[in-house]
């Protein structure tokens, strides 16, 4: 017997010009584990792309982070929107 291999979830973030890029950066260092360096170049992959991939989870994590970015941003009245996405 083969066990099925677990479906995986991207973690999409899309652009809106609302959330400051500041806020976007300290979601991605405090959430993601992303350096300064890094959280900058993927925040302005995502303002030129409209949508960018911050990581790949199983779906409970995915969901997970997520749900835990979403309370954050609402917390400090920021409209920011990433959703979790099965992977291609």
């Amino acid at each position: 017997r083969k066990v099925a291999k677990a479906k995986r979830y991207q973690v999409v973030f899309y652009n809106d010009h609302y959330t400051t890029k500041w806020f976007v950066v300290d979601v991605l260092e405090r959430f993601f584990h992303m350096n300064e360096t890094s959280a900058m170049s993927f925040m302005m992959a995502v303002h030129t792309m409209g949508k960018g991939v911050a990581g790949v989870y199983t779906k409970d994590i995915a969901e997970s982070k997520v749900e835990a970015v979403h309370d954050y941003a609402r917390e400090n009245g920021m409209p920011l929107k990433l959703s979790a996405e099965p992977e291609e």
